[in-house]
């Protein structure tokens, strides 16, 4: 007899129908994955190959299961089940030999046995598999190239192969048994950095995440967004960009977020007078605002942190600025849109009410506040997560008891034997489910890092980043600007085949160093500024994949959508520019020159988004719009006399439009 089938659940990231037992499976070892993180975070932490090794087992099981051979969409079969089956068990192998065989690997370092190497090649095949189930091709095809890199040499295994690299990219070359011991054996590799900070801080704080949304938070953001701005211009939009930064707090991926938040928005959008590809743009430009915005900034805060050495809470308060910023820039795009297309408020009765909404969810606010009160007082990052995902559980322990014992038996509703079971079988499935949900949730991200950790061995295996950086001064002729430039380009190239965190590892391994040591850019803005950039293949015509999922929700057209977002996500690339050039913004100073900073960097954003979007007050004309482009740049330049020319410049182009519109009100 068949085995019965199911439909998936959501998130699974399966297809329509699967085996019950392999739902079952992904169930289990998703929950155990996820309590093994809580135990090691806050109980009892392991070595760092432990901890790694055990982790990445259980995401490539979990890969597996979740992602068939042939695709999502069709059931596996008979061949598919024995790849599947192959490959799960190759996970179990690879990710479990380093552990129990630990000790031996340390003590013969740098003189593997037979079986080290063929385990240790197992498991880059097998994560690379892993990958582009998860991930996607291009990540895996990147993987596949840098290995084939490492061989490429006079002294490697694939001589041949050097042959065909450029003299500034020719290395020696290495031997498999080299390269092994460098990508599997180990901690530059698989196990290192990127997988390091995956397997510690992002898991807990994705756990932190699903547990937030499957206890609802999602749609008390939303709800709190539509209270505080429905009744004004552009209503819906504006609650899209403020829920979008309250679901950075929640989300990981821009996508998510998108699909979280837009199910709602766009059609309200949509329905007030913006055009689909505007509500889809402006959905996918705030969404992509949610991986900047502090306190997690999707994985980026905890990797900043882990390569530069500076406390997590510290790059968590230098990014709250550049975070307003953005979210600003992008409310001022609706905000003139709003007003150009004479768009009115939602009624009232259409709306939340701000108290009914802060009465009904206010207990959402109490695990965040936890969160931040526990990095103030510098805590761990893995036990600040630790304690959020249990602030989680008890409030939503404590509201069910609160409306069983209190407010049910006023409503005249006793407890009864029956209702307290349902209840305890309602706790205890959100329990399982939302522990399935965070580890399902980090199988995507686990594995970019995993993938990543191959492409840094290999970069630090060969030497690729000097030789980058020696591109980078050539092209650049070393002028800052075009070296900005390039990276840019390159964040939108890698983010084709990359998700954002694996850009962001990448591009920082190889670019990093000529921003620090070649153009004096400063560690930590240097780093923020590649972060920010990685984010741009999320709006950036021809990859833009947020822009892709909000167009799918408007039903609008792709490239359309692409290009209101990303001209929607202008501050994207502008804000890093201006860290680069006005670096008090980051790492402090005076306060006067701090807040000069402030001023003429909102003022700047302002007057650029007016002159792209042609309005402001009134219409703009082409002299204004024109003007405006230069003043820009000279508030970028960091000469007092060349920003205070460029500020002057737009107040009074900003003036003039203040006075057409009020002149044309008059009139009207």
């Amino acid at each position: 007899m068949s085995e019965p089938h199911e439909p998936a659940k959501p998130g699974f990231g399966m297809g329509p129908a699967q085996p019950r037992t392999v739902i079952w499976l992904i169930t289990v070892i998703a929950v155990a994955l996820s309590l093994f993180q809580m135990y090691t975070a806050g109980i009892q932490s392991l070595g760092l190959f432990y901890q790694r090794s055990i982790h990445l087992a259980g995401i490539m099981m979990l890969a597996f299961l979740m992602f068939p051979v042939f695709g999502e969409r069709g059931r596996r079969g008979v061949l598919g089940g024995a790849i599947d089956t192959v490959f799960f068990g190759c996970a179990v192998l690879t990710g479990f030999y380093l552990s129990f065989y630990l000790d031996d690997i340390i003590n013969r370092a740098g003189f593997w046995t037979h079986t080290d190497i063929v385990v240790g090649c197992i498991a880059v095949v097998t994560v690379l598999e892993a990958s582009r189930r998860a991930v996607g091709l291009g990540l895996t095809i990147i993987g596949i190239v840098a290995v084939l890199y490492a061989f490429a040499g006079p002294r490697g295994d694939l001589p041949w192969l050097g042959e065909w690299l450029p003299g500034i990219l020719a290395h020696r070359g290495y031997s498999l048994d080299r390269v092994i011991g460098q990508l599997y054996l180990g901690q530059e590799g698989l196990f290192g950095l990127p997988l390091g900070v995956a397997a510690t801080f992002i898991f807990v704080f994705v756990l932190f995440g699903a547990f937030l949304e499957v206890t609802g938070a999602g749609r008390f953001f939303i709800d709190l967004a539509y209270a505080a701005t429905g009744r004004q211009r552009g209503g819906p939009a504006k609650a899209a960009v403020i829920a979008s930064a309250g679901m950075g707090s929640i989300s990981g991926s821009a996508i998510a977020n998108v699909v979280t938040t837009g199910a709602f928005t766009i059609p309200l959008m949509k329905r007030l007078g913006y055009r689909p590809e505007q509500a889809g743009g402006v959905e996918a430009a705030a969404s992509t605002g949610g991986q900047i915005m502090p306190p997690l900034m999707g994985a980026g805060a905890f990797l900043i942190a882990e390569y530069t050495r500076v406390p997590y809470i510290e790059i968590v308060k230098v990014s709250i600025l550049p975070a307003i910023m953005y979210f600003a820039t992008v409310y001022l795009f609706v905000h003139i849109i709003a007003i150009k297309q004479g768009m009115k408020g939602m009624p009232a009765s259409e709306l939340p009410s701000m108290r009914e909404v802060m009465r009904s969810g206010w207990h959402f606010l109490v695990p965040l506040a936890v969160l931040i009160w526990l990095l103030a007082m510098h805590t761990s990052p893995m036990r600040v997560g630790f304690f959020a995902v249990i602030s989680v559980v008890a409030v939503a322990v404590a509201r069910h008891l609160f409306w069983m014992f209190v407010f049910a038996p006023r409503q005249g509703e006793p407890v009864t034997g029956a209702a307290l079971r349902e209840a305890l079988l309602r706790g205890w499935n959100g329990l399982i489910h939302g522990l399935s949900l965070g580890a399902r949730n980090a199988v995507a991200v686990s594995m970019a890092c995993a993938v990543a950790g191959i492409i840094v061995g290999v970069v630090g295996l060969t030497g690729l980043g000097l030789k980058f950086s020696s591109m980078m001064m050539a092209f650049s002729g070393g002028n800052i600007v075009l070296a900005l430039l390039l990276v840019i380009i390159a964040s939108l190239v890698l983010g084709m085949g990359l998700p954002v965190t694996a850009a962001y590892i990448v591009l920082i391994v190889l670019v990093g160093p000529a921003l620090t040591s070649e153009f004096g850019i400063p560690l930590l803005i240097a780093h923020l500024v590649v972060f920010w950039y990685s984010q741009d293949s999320n709006v950036t015509p021809p990859v833009a994949l947020a822009g892709f999922a909000g167009a799918a929700i408007a039903g609008a057209k792709p490239m359309a959508t692409s290009m209101q977002a990303w001209k929607f996500a202008k501050g994207l690339y502008l804000i890093p520019c201006f860290m680069v050039f006005n670096p008090e913004i980051i790492l402090g100073g005076p306060w006067e020159i701090v807040a000069w900073n402030v001023v003429i960097a909102f003022v700047a954003l302002a007057a650029f988004a007016a002159a792209l979007e042609g309005y402001l007050f009134a219409p703009m004309d082409g002299v204004s719009r024109v003007l405006i482009v230069p003043a820009t740049v000279a508030i970028f330049y960091p000469d007092f006399t060349v920003e205070a020319a460029g500020l002057v410049t737009l107040i009074a182009v900003l003036g003039f439009n203040a006075w057409q519109g009020r002149r044309h009100a008059a009139t009207a």
